[in-house]
C-alpha cells in the first residue's frame, strides 16, 4: 500500500506527490499572492468537498490549517502564478486525479 505525502514547493510553483521518498507525480499550482501568502508548514488533509462552488474549481481539500486548502480553479490562466488568498491551486483535472489517490489525513509540507 502506497505511503502518499505532498510537497508543495512554492519557489517553483509544483505539487509533488511522493511515495515514501519516491515522487511519483508533479502538478503546477498557483500559489498565495504578495499580500496573502501560501503559509509554509506541516499540515494534514481533513476533508474533502466535491463541487464547493464559487472560485473553488471541481474539489476542495482543507488543510489542518483553518482557511486553508488546496483546490481546482475556475481560472485556470492562474496555475503557475501568485494569485491566490494563499490557498493552493490546481487544474481541476489534476486537483480531481490526486484527490483520487490520496486519502483523508495525507500528510501536506509546503516549503518556501
Amino acid at each position: 500500500m502506497p505511503k502518499y505525502r505532498i510537497i508543495v514547493d512554492l519557489s517553483d510553483r509544483q505539487l509533488y506527490l511522493l511515495d515514501g521518498d519516491i515522487v511519483v507525480r508533479g502538478f503546477p499550482v498557483g500559489i498565495g499572492k504578495m499580500l496573502t501568502r501560501t503559509p509554509t508548514g506541516n499540515y494534514e488533509i481533513i476533508n474533502k468537498q466535491p463541487d464547493p462552488g464559487g472560485p473553488f474549481g471541481v474539489l476542495w481539500m482543507g488543510l489542518s490549517r483553518p482557511h486553508y486548502g488546496i483546490h481546482g480553479t475556475n481560472e485556470p490562466g492562474s496555475i503557475g502564478r501568485e494569485v491566490s488568498h494563499g490557498c493552493i491551486r490546481m487544474y481541476n483535472e489534476d486537483v480531481l486525479a490526486l484527490s483520487a489517490l490520496v486519502p483523508i489525513h495525507t500528510r501536506v509540507t509546503i516549503r518556501p
